[in-house]
């Protein structure tokens, strides 16, 4: 019986295909085949139309123009033409070592109705069909156990506009309007059902790069129910995002095809728009033609998919287009991937079909049926592998236990997914001749200029880069300005000499300050010698004195900092005399801090000097379980303000005193003292899946909860120490889907301070607060409007900070905000301490201004009593930034 299936992972290793560069070698060149044109009835070439070799297994495309061309060895063919909205057309060729011109001529495909009168209290025929073809997803993505093909892609995209003050500099790198970049490969790819990929690549003929990609869709599979944060028509929640309606029916080599329409109930980022057609009684995808949005990116997919040696519906042929306009940029790209020489073998549990009852529609037919076979008390792989009725509900749980049991088997079952990755040696030196060959129709015109012009100036960049490397030997590596400017210098092969730009600010205690770094980088490189394919290991040593002046102060202070990292290890030693926020967290940036200081007359940020020496060591057991521990020495002393400048003196305040304000001590004043503090902090991650990659294991950082228990000492009258004092903090953060780019974040933690005998204010337990317009510290973990230190404790404390993204909510119920990436996040914070009064935060934010930027406004509460409202600016929530000091 034939099975209708596709692999949810043919397409992931598409992906890597097409935008890894990668190729696999094709079939042996013939001397014969067949040629032509393809054209609909009305005359009008069709583009991009699908050439199927039933032998063979082997997909081909028609050009832009509807040419094709396909070699074949002398031999019997069945050769089927695809085109979406046209009646497939078939024709029995022998070839004798000779081409036949073969042109064709498609028709316009006929529908016919169901024999079904739709009447208003009565629901489209579509939702049965899409119930059944849900319910029959997973099915499809367990069914086949391997394949492996060839896969051909030509991705293609171009400039069409930019702005003007970016035209110079894209001239001089041969970027013009009017030219083409190219991407084609050739690839050989298998998969090992659960999630073992492999891709070999043959060839690779690149020139440029590509402006935008649909890489992302092509990684999933419409049988899962998300494809790049895109929801599938075939997700379980699908009718809660899209309608569905009924277009009509066609006959195709003995199959019945429904087309259906999809229409988003709420249009925008994330859904899909077009049409699906199902296979009859298989519930499988015959086809599609879908459209999506993504940050007002525009993406067209089409996919043809077809019986492969009578077992399986995989697809042949696909096409993406993708454009869209981006800061001024505005671009187009066409991606054509076709597929040849499968080789198919099903799940041995899986290989009789299995027939899905509508249990809304026929309720009683799928009571009965789950009756009966409740009584004969079959396991779950009996009943897959019956190949008899069951209902929607009854096969949702099955497939779901059999994954199940399946995972338990599974030598690693916390992989999710195995793939690997392998480039032959000659996969960049394939001739024109090849590609000549290989190549489903011949290159039109303009990609031809394309290639011309890419190899030309390819030319005249390979000798710009011996000339560049002939001045580079003669030339001094030290330039006067780079005292100023900063550079990176080459010792060696390993090592580096770094001069970084000069920074600074200005604060009420240093008045304008001046910060220098420079540093010294050597890395141990190690490859593995039985697989040289594979990322090196790399471990780094840095060593970075670092200079600050004060002119307030006239005082030059320093520390010396080595840093030594690898894959699981880093080990931190560092030691001077420095400055230092009260919260070492650094709640405050110092550059928000000279903003705040010398526009807006709050000098927010609250420093100590001390000497020190640091030791850090960071130690990653395995990918659950981490240590950190850190150890210091220290000498602390109060420092006072030395400069009240303002460069807008508009409010006629004077600056208030270095000196933290806390509800919990009357004053921060210390003496000097001198302290020596150690911390150790355990994070697990229980239950981390990972991903693995040409044998290397990865872990998938958002598959688990992250866990935390950490303690921290003063010890007294050691090294001559003046703090006594013990503090234990337990804590969990995660974060994880909710719907389709719903997102839900949040990060809990509670502690206790089981003695404190002897603490200065810095030891407290301290919160990240925020009194400027601007954010810069965490989204979760951090709060908006609280002052930096008013409730920091030295008792217990429990803190709760709550981030929701959604994907439409107010303003976003306008299609046109969404279209342009704005999202909406509302956000809750909580704090309690003995004198926090049960601090509440609520918040609302629009995220994703011009792509970049995100405006949150949020009001306070103490003990439910409302207390102040603010605005601050931050960048979009998608962009990570690191803000450190």
């Amino acid at each position: 019986m034939q099975k209708a299936i596709t692999s949810t992972r043919f397409f992931l290793l598409l992906c890597c295909t097409l935008f890894g560069l990668t190729t696999a070698q094709l079939l042996a060149q013939s001397a014969g085949g067949i040629r032509g044109v393809i054209k609909g009835d009305d005359g009008a070439p069709l583009a991009y139309a699908t050439v199927f070799i039933k032998q063979l297994n082997t997909g081909a495309a028609s050009d832009a123009q509807g040419r094709y061309e396909v070699a074949l060895a002398p031999g019997h063919y069945d050769v089927l033409f695809h085109f979406l909205g046209y009646e497939t057309s078939s024709r029995t060729i022998d070839i004798n070592g000779q081409y036949i011109d073969l042109n064709i001529t498609l028709k316009t495909q006929a529908l016919v109705l169901q024999s079904v009168t739709v009447r208003a209290n009565k629901e489209d025929p579509a939702y049965t069909i899409m119930r059944k073809a849900i319910a029959k997803a997973r099915y499809h993505t367990q069914q086949v156990d391997s394949f492996s093909a060839r896969v051909y892609i030509k991705g293609k995209g171009k400039l069409k506009d930019y702005p003007w003050l970016a035209k110079k500099a894209l001239e001089k790198e041969g970027i013009t309007k009017d030219r083409l970049f190219i991407t084609e490969s050739v690839s050989e790819i298998s998969y090992k059902r659960p999630n073992k990929f492999k891709e070999k690549v043959i060839a690779v003929y690149k020139q440029g790069n590509a402006q935008a990609s649909p890489n992302a869709y092509i990684f999933g599979s419409l049988y899962e129910p998300e494809i790049a944060e895109t929801v599938s028509p075939l997700s379980p929640k699908s009718f809660t995002y899209y309608r569905f309606e009924y277009l009509g029916s066609f006959k195709e080599r003995g199959y019945e095809i429904s087309k259906i329409k999809v229409t988003p109930r709420s249009k925008g980022d994330n859904v899909f728009e077009g049409i699906i057609f199902i296979v009859e009684d298989y519930w499988s995808i015959h086809s599609v033609d879908l459209k999506t949005t993504k940050l007002g990116i525009n993406f067209d997919v089409k996919q043809i998919y077809s019986p492969i040696d009578e077992k399986a519906w995989m697809p042949v042929s696909q096409q993406f287009v993708v454009g869209g306009s981006v800061f001024g940029f505005d671009f187009e790209g066409q991606y054509l991937a076709t597929v040849k020489d499968y080789k198919v073998f099903l799940n041995p549990a899986l290989r009789n079909e299995i027939t899905v009852v509508d249990d809304k529609l026929h309720k009683e037919e799928a009571k009965q049926i789950e009756k009966k076979y409740t009584k004969k008390n079959q396991n779950i792989e009996q009943r897959l592998a019956a190949g008899q009725e069951v209902s929607r509900k009854e096969l949702n749980q099955m497939l779901k236990e059999y994954e199940k049991e399946e995972q338990k088997q599974q030598k690693e079952p916390d992989v999710v997914s195995e793939t690997e990755y392998k480039v032959d040696s000659l996969a960049f030196k394939k001739d024109s001749t090849f590609w000549t060959e290989i190549r489903p129709a011949p290159l039109e015109v303009e990609e031809q200029r394309g290639y011309k012009k890419a190899d030309s100036l390819g030319l005249i960049e390979k000798k710009k880069e011996e000339g560049d490397t002939l001045k580079k030997r003669g030339k001094r590596g030290f330039q006067v300005w780079d005292i100023i400017t900063g550079d990176n210098y080459r010792l060696g092969k390993h090592s580096d000499f770094v001069i970084h730009t000069p920074y600074g600010g200005f604060n009420t205690v240093e008045g304008v300050n001046l910060i220098y770094r420079l540093g010294y980088v050597h890395r141990w490189v190690k490859r593995d010698s039985l697989h040289p394919e594979r990322r090196a290991r790399t471990s780094r040593l840095e060593i970075s004195p670092v200079i600050r002046y004060s002119f307030a102060r006239e005082k030059a202070i320093g520390l010396l900092r080595a840093d030594f990292r690898n894959r699981n290890t880093r080990l931190t030693v560092e030691g001077g005399r420095y400055v230092q926020q009260y919260n070492s967290e650094i709640p405050i940036h110092h550059f928000v801090n000279t903003f705040t200081t010398l526009l807006m007359e709050r000098n927010l940020m609250k420093i100590y000097e001390r000497d020190f020496v640091d030791l850090r060591w960071r130690q990653q057991f395995n990918d659950r379980y981490t240590l950190t521990t850190q150890w210091s020495w220290m000498k602390r002393r109060e420092l006072f303000n030395n400069n009240n400048y303002v460069l807008i003196n508009y409010k006629k305040e004077a600056y208030t005193a270095n000196a933290p304000v806390s509800n919990e001590l009357a004053s921060t004043a210390f003496p000097e003292h001198s302290a020596f503090l150690g911390s150790v902090l355990l994070e697990a991650r229980p239950w981390l899946k990972y991903s693995v990659r040409d044998g290397r294991k990865e872990r998938i950082n958002e598959s688990s909860p992250v866990f935390s228990l950490e303690y921290r000492k003063g010890f007294h009258n050691v090294l001559g120490s003046d703090v006594n004092y013990d503090m234990v903090d337990v804590g969990v953060r995660y974060g994880f889907k909710t719907g389709v780019v719903g997102r839900l974040d949040f990060n809990l933690h509670g502690g206790k301070f089981l003695n404190n005998d002897k603490m200065y204010f810095m030891d407290y337990k301290h919160f990240m607060g925020n009194r400027t317009p601007f954010m810069t510290t965490s989204l979760v973990g951090s709060y908006r409007l609280m002052d930096y230190y008013q409730y920091s404790t030295k008792d217990e404390y429990f803190t709760a900070n709550v981030h929701y993204h959604f994907r439409k909510f107010l303003a976003t119920r306008i299609p046109k905000l969404r279209m342009f990436g704005i999202r909406e996040n509302v956000f809750v914070n909580y704090l309690k301490t003995p004198a926090s009064q049960d601090y509440m935060e609520a918040g609302y934010s629009l995220d994703g201004i011009l792509r970049i930027f995100r405006l949150e406004a949020a009001a306070s509460f103490v003990q439910g009593n409302y207390q102040s409202y603010g605005f601050r600016i931050g960048i979009a929530s998608n962009i990570s930034v690191n803000f450190g000091d």
